[in-house]
């Protein structure tokens, strides 16, 4: 999978970075805008800076939600959090799917790891070393320590990088290699950049949290290695990980030096968290490139064939091509290793309905246990639907609207569920609250307007009303979501 993931990862490295740098140039532009005099960069700037970077980013690129990933990623960055002192910032971990080899820390402690980069590591102890050093670099405060040292360089200069990255123009080449915002940097060359000795001292704070944390930390060299493996001479073919983190054989020999010396000894024999098979197999499977993963899983299987977790990731890949009946059989065979792995119990449910197999697929979202994930959730309900089981289909919708008002398909369903139930009323008004979630203005009015006259009482009009305030402050806003999918 890794060799075949390295040409793929190369070729989409050009593409790539026009939209980091766009990024970068955005969020560069907004800090020479407000920066206050003496370009000092404050905790609470810091803070700001990251709301407007992750809108930027939230635009831009996809972030995983897959729950199963998304949690793993928290409980190793808390972990190695809860062995460091207090901080300024809360701190939040993000998976995107993105296949180059990309992880970075922004201003105030977000921290991102790219899904191509997460799928190329082989252990937690290699995901713990890529956090444990992002994690230093903003304890050490380097983004802003290096925003406020870019005062030397001189308005002017900055501006003009900047504005050549955003237009393209002649030597946009060169600006994009000056232009930087933390872990984002495209090159060395002004002081933005991060220096030598901030990437020694990331090394060597995080070593000393992952060791605190329980982590031998030799991870964080095993990762770098494979990651440095995949440099190709040019550097239109370095792995984007390297432009913002180099990691030369000096950085990597000193790295070893220090774990060789036993300058950093783990505090105590630790128990890891536990779960990267499962979320590293979810994110080669699901959220990589399909054609590549569907390969790797081809050739995994055909050497250990009654492997549970390869039957589960090619069970998972094959959801991608719509191969229900073939996923439904590896995922029963994965089933075999673990009975009652509640995740591959739902995702066998889901193989199950997107089949027909609407009775199968309730015993198995059913058998699970109780989830919070909407997904599931949904998936129930609509199993319920299928084989006319309404009245705890539509518990189902109504519970997922009051516990997760921001999740739009579920009201969509729910009004489905109302009009198949003859509550005329309840499909208008869900509905008319679906269409105006996803800004469609026209059919939530229209929705809204029937469920208006439909109401039988002073409660239902009172509740009509009040999707109609939501409606008018969601008429203001622009764009739409995406209708939900089968």
């Amino acid at each position: 999978m890794r060799q075949s993931l390295e040409k793929h990862h190369n070729m989409l490295i050009q593409k790539k970075i026009t939209t980091i740098l766009t990024i970068t140039a955005f969020l560069f532009s907004l800090m020479l805008i407000n920066a206050p005099q003496g370009w000092s960069i404050t905790i609470q700037q810091e803070r700001e800076l990251s709301k407007e970077f992750m809108g930027v980013i939230k635009a831009r690129y996809r972030l995983i939600k897959d729950p199963v990933v998304v949690d793993y990623l928290n409980r190793v960055g808390n972990r190695i959090l809860d062995a460091i002192p207090p901080q300024p910032f809360k701190y939040k971990f993000y998976v995107i799917q993105e296949d180059v080899y990309n992880a970075f820390a922004t201003p105030a402690g977000h921290i991102f790891i790219n899904s191509g980069l997460f799928g190329a590591l082989e252990s937690e102890e290699e995901l713990a070393g890529i956090m444990g050093h992002e994690i230093a670099h903003v304890v050490c405060r380097h983004i802003s320590q290096r925003i406020d040292r870019s005062k030397k360089i001189g308005m002017a200069t900055l501006a003009g990088m900047v504005a050549g990255v955003l237009l393209g123009a002649g030597g946009a080449g060169e600006a994009a290699g000056a232009v930087t915002m933390g872990s984002m940097a495209a090159g060395q060359s002004i002081a933005l950049a991060y220096s030598r000795e901030n990437e020694m001292q990331a090394d060597q704070l995080g070593l000393k949290f992952l060791t605190q944390a329980g982590y031998t930390g030799w991870g964080l060299l095993t990762s770098l290695k494979k990651i440095r493996s995949k440099q190709w001479y040019g550097s239109d073919q370095v792995p984007t990980y390297l432009m913002t983190h180099p990691a030369s054989e000096e950085r990597m020999s000193y790295i070893d030096s220090l774990l060789s010396q036993k300058k950093y000894q783990t505090a105590e024999k630790t128990p890891l968290v536990g779960g990267f098979d499962l979320a590293h197999t979810r994110v080669v499977a699901l959220y990589t490139d399909a054609d590549l993963a569907l390969a790797h899983y081809e050739k995994a299987l055909a050497r250990t064939p009654d492997d549970p977790m390869v039957n589960y990731g090619y069970a998972l890949t094959l959801t991608r091509k719509d191969h229900w009946r073939e996923a439904a059989e590896h995922m029963k065979k994965a089933l075999e290793g673990n009975a009652m792995a509640p995740h591959m119990l739902q995702d066998l449910g889901k193989i199950y309905f997107h089949d027909g197999k609407y009775d199968k697929a309730v015993n198995a979202l059913s058998s699970s246990g109780t989830t919070d994930d909407p997904q599931i959730q949904l998936y129930l309900g609509r199993a319920r639907m299928e084989t006319g089981e309404m009245s705890e289909a539509k518990k189902i919708f109504k519970e997922l609207v009051y516990h997760h008002q921001e999740y739009t398909k579920a009201y969509y369903y729910l009004g489905e569920c109302c009009e198949r139930m003859q509550d005329k009323f309840g499909a208008h008004y869900n509905l008319g609250r679906y269409y105006s979630r996803r800004k469609d203005m026209e059919n939530a009015e229209f929705h809204l307007k029937q469920a208006m006259k439909l109401a039988a009482n002073d409660e239902q009009k009172q509740l009509v009303r009040s999707a109609q305030k939501a409606f008018e402050v969601n008429k203001k806003g622009k764009g739409k979501e995406k209708p939900p999918s089968s």
